[in-house]
């Protein structure tokens, strides 16, 4: 287990591999075991992936409120490692990566950027609608208004990106709409996007195999042209 002391909490997590590093961000209400099934993978690939408990979650401690300080942790986190690190993030994990970046010392010791089933500004009526029918506790309001609220701001980062960015979409079950993912290339013309078959929004917990294959081949074609990719078959794909 690693450790990385914050101000007000103390952030625990886990690494494993050796090579280019990939931070790995959960989507709330997870945990960094979530991610053990892609580092597997991505391990064996040649990368190095470290996964932390948000605040709030897992061996982590703290409470989970606001996205900058969530977003202060993710810089913690990038400051911790070597520069040239690819940062995936899910869901919050991904909007907290977002508004990490808006810091140009942050930024530069980044490579890449993949967003698992999250877009920068999610409708939020269409988001209120998911949670609820997710059946989220009320005591995670606090959050989910805060992190809605900051649309405007991350869509400003998002489009001032000049690096990577990868868009993976789940498939049923998935909030992230068409038109969400039109919108976030109009945003970000250079970016890829790709689903995954048989997964919902938690990817990384119902097709960890086929997320980690959309990220090692994203790397390795990252200078082709951008756009749009095959949809990533998963084990239910062809039921």
């Amino acid at each position: 287990m690693i450790s990385l002391t914050r101000p007000d909490v103390v952030l625990r997590g886990e690494e494993a591999g050796a090579g280019p590093t990939v931070l790995l961000l959960h989507a709330g209400g997870e945990r960094r075991r979530v991610w053990r099934p892609v580092i597997e993978v991505l391990v064996g690939a040649g990368f190095r992936c470290v996964a932390f408990d948000q605040r709030g979650h897992g061996d982590s401690g703290g409470s989970l409120r606001t996205l900058a300080h969530c977003a202060a942790d993710v810089a913690a986190m990038l400051r911790a490692e070597p520069p040239g690190c690819v940062v995936v993030g899910a869901s919050l994990g991904g909007l907290a990566a977002i508004a990490a970046l808006a810091d140009p010392e942050v930024r530069a010791r980044v490579t890449g950027l993949v967003l698992v089933d999250v877009v920068p500004d999610p409708e939020p009526g269409g988001v209120r609608t998911f949670l609820a029918a997710a059946g989220l506790p009320e005591t995670h309001a606090e959050i989910i208004e805060d992190v809605l609220a900051q649309g405007p701001r991350l869509r400003q980062v998002t489009a001032a990106l000049d690096l990577p960015v990868l868009l993976v979409r789940g498939d049923r079950g998935s909030p992230v709409t068409d038109a969400d993912a039109d919108r976030l290339r109009r945003l970000v013309p250079h970016a890829a996007v790709t689903r995954v078959r048989g997964a919902g929004h938690l990817v990384a917990r119902d097709q960890p195999v086929a997320l980690a294959a959309a990220i090692t081949e994203w790397r390795a074609d990252e200078r082709d042209e951008p756009g749009d990719r095959r949809a990533v078959p998963g084990p239910a794909a062809g039921r």
